[in-house]
């Protein structure tokens, strides 16, 4: 059998299976995570707001999917959803959520200290301690979680979309 694709590409091995005690150690780490979040002061909607902007760094087309039908279900809004990745052009998010993405781009890419310091700045104005921890814990979880999904090109499955997966059309 051959280790190519039909388009020459090697095949990818889906890590999370090939390895599972590791990849339960990490889901693990993602429910202890959540568990310090909500504790912490973060709500979902916050925690799927990460979730989504360094997935859209990252380029995971799994998590995107995954977490934008997760956020849908906490609440968010397909308005806010839509603009996401131009975050700091509009009003729409609270300063705290926007000290939580600026510390999630920051930790997406560590080698900018600039946006580090940036981040820090912003966030001891608004987040304690415990929610700045968090909101990097959370950013850490899911760069995480993009790696395996795209190392392993894991596909996005058609859904059949349920009334609170569906977005409104325009």
């Amino acid at each position: 059998m051959s280790d190519r694709t039909q388009d020459s590409e090697p095949r990818r091995i889906f890590i999370d299976k090939q390895s599972p005690k590791a990849f339960h150690a990490l889901v693990q780490v993602a429910e202890t995570v959540r568990a310090t979040a909500a504790e912490a002061g973060l709500d979902r909607t916050t925690v799927e707001l990460i979730n989504l902007r360094v997935s859209q760094l990252n380029g995971c087309a799994y998590c995107l999917d995954r977490h934008t039908r997760a956020a849908l279900r906490a609440g968010e809004s397909a308005q806010r959803l839509g603009v996401l990745s131009a975050w700091r052009d509009t009003g729409l998010f609270s300063p705290l959520e926007r000290a939580a993405l600026a510390l999630a781009e920051a930790t997406t890419d560590p080698t900018d200290a600039t946006a580090q310091t940036s981040a820090y700045e912003a966030a001891r104005q608004v987040l304690s301690e415990d929610q700045i921890s968090a909101a990097i814990w959370v950013a850490v979880t899911i760069n995480a979680f993009n790696r395996v999904s795209i190392l392993s090109k894991h596909p996005v499955p058609p859904v059949h979309d349920k009334p609170h997966d569906r977005l409104p059309s325009a």
